[in-house]
């Protein structure tokens, strides 16, 4: 990625600066998150095409099952380091070499806090212990950061102490905690400048005052060569400083090229789907309006120079620019969208879509796709005629399987088929995916349940987002029942995607 600006001079742009991804450890830390085997291997493999230097697979101590899954990552032989976190303690190094682990990370107190309170023992002891841990792990060949916990509340002298004990014992690398997210900048660059002196040098921080991309980049600053991040920004309490952020701040501000920045969005959105956290829509570099465009300045400005309104192009990061309708829209954002979805209108025709979308989204409401096309074909007077209409719908989730049975009415032909699934409304998806066949296969890129209403009479509405042959159409529906506003937003949405080509649907696959 080339830096059109003058790069910040206090991170030159030849530094090797290298992440460490700690989400299959720190990041399964964050309440609620449990990782299978199978998902860490997802993960990890999805780390490995962004190019990340480290990934921690986990804490072998935690248990026989966790020591299953940091072997399913260290048996796909990955170019990075894989590692596994370790406590002060010899027996968690053993469990770590039973994974097969290139590395460990042991943690050791550094605050007087942890030292006395937590561990129970003297400042020199635990230097001394510190020592045997280390050459303990070196004599077993492993690759050994020590990371000094607590250490932005530890005394700087002692901090220093323990580090020059690390390393003078064979330890590779000493680590810089952040462990509660205490420090500032400046805290964080006086405390590895003078670590970074006695050797190589980490930093981990923490998201607790929103500072934890402040104090990655002041710790490189001071010397650091190894980031401690996670995917989406996960972890304890606040979470960690999202790998993200530190790899688009460190190439785009400094030049100083870390991962694949291509791989960032499929990364986040991989991790997303394991962990169950939903990424918030205005979350930097990887959020859903990180290159969103509403307001009807900033979407005349984007159409008519895409660097007006975004500091870096969003291909540089996986994504794509939209440019979403609502209250703000203005009359370029409605004529962009209309060409972009093949609708011909007249400048008259264009200014009266654009006052309706404008009222749609005064009432509140998020003007999908298909609203601004109903709105369209109301405008023009252009009747359009379905290709697909779901004609019944019939599902069951009372039995061991959920069934489902759809009717669906294809360029007039009627066809019929039933699906199971997980739940009544994969069942349903299952059914509709069967009556349509191969040749209108979609993705369904997003299902969100946006709003519920209370009482006996609840209304859900659901909003699904399709793709198909590069193309994406967004559409909701409001039903009593989540199934059926979950098959109709499907269906439309499929409508509307095979409306805008010329060949018939083909029958159905045997």
């Amino acid at each position: 990625m080339s830096v059109d600006h003058t790069p910040e001079e206090t991170i030159p742009s030849d530094r090797t600066v290298r992440l460490l991804d700690t989400t299959l450890r720190d990041g399964e830390q964050a309440p609620g998150v449990s990782l299978s085997p199978d998902e860490k291997v997802d993960v990890a493999r999805s780390l490995e095409r962004a190019g990340v230097s480290v990934v921690e697979a986990g804490s072998a101590c935690t248990g026989a099952g966790e020591r299953r899954a940091i072997s399913r990552v260290t048996d796909l032989d990955l170019d990075a380091r894989v590692t596994s976190f370790c406590r002060g303690l010899e027996r968690d190094v053993d469990l770590a070499l039973e994974c097969d682990v290139d590395g460990v990370h042991v943690v050791v107190p550094a605050s007087d806090r942890h030292v006395e309170s937590k561990v129970g023992t003297s400042l020199e002891d635990n230097l001394a212990t510190t020592a045997e841990l280390v050459e303990y792990a070196t004599d077993h060949d492993l690759w050994v950061e020590v990371i000094g916990e607590d250490g932005s509340r530890a005394d700087l002298d002692y901090l220093e102490a323990l580090g020059e004990r690390a390393l003078e014992a064979g330890a590779d690398r000493f680590c810089f905690a952040d462990t509660v997210g205490h420090a500032g900048p400046e805290r964080t660059a006086t405390a590895v400048a003078r670590l970074a002196e006695l050797g190589p040098v980490s930093a981990h921080t923490h998201d607790d005052l929103g500072l934890g991309v402040a104090n990655a980049l002041a710790a490189v600053s001071a010397g650091a060569d190894l980031v401690h991040c996670t995917v989406d920004g996960l972890g304890e309490r606040a979470g960690n400083v999202a790998l993200e952020e530190v790899a688009i701040a460190l190439e785009h501000v400094y030049g100083v090229e870390t991962v694949d920045l291509e791989q960032l969005y499929d990364l986040a959105q991989v991790v997303s789907r394991a962990t169950g956290v939903q990424l918030p829509p205005n979350k930097a570099v990887v959020g859903e309006n990180a290159f969103t465009h509403e307001s009807g300045i900033h979407t005349d400005g984007t159409l008519k120079d895409d660097k007006m309104y975004e500091p870096y192009p969003p291909e540089t990061v996986g994504r794509e620019r939209r440019l979403a309708l609502g209250k703000h829209t203005g009359r370029a954002g409605v004529e962009a969208a209309l060409e972009e979805h093949g609708v011909e209108a007249t400048d008259d025709e264009v200014a009266e879509i654009a006052t309706r979308v404008t009222e749609l989204g005064d009432r509140g409401r998020r003007v999908t796709d298909a609203d601004l096309l109903a709105i369209a074909e109301d405008v023009t007077g252009d009747d359009r005629e379905r290709v697909v209409e779901l004609c019944d719908l019939n599902a069951t989730s009372g039995g061991a399987v959920p069934t489902a049975s759809v009717r669906l009415d294809v360029d007039g032909e009627e066809r019929v088929a039933s699906g199971t699934g997980s739940g009544p409304v994969d069942a349903a998806v299952s059914a509709v995916r069967e009556a349509l066949g191969s040749q209108a296969d979609a993705e369904l890129e997003s299902y969100h349940v946006d709003a519920v209403t209370g009482g006996t009479d609840a209304v859900v509405t659901v909003e699904v987002t399709m793709v198909r042959n590069d193309r994406s159409v967004t559409v909701a529906r409001s039903e009593a029942d989540i199934t059926r506003a979950s098959v109709e937003a499907m269906v439309d949405a499929l409508d509307r995607l095979l409306a805008s080509e010329s060949q018939p649907l083909a029958p159905a696959d045997d």
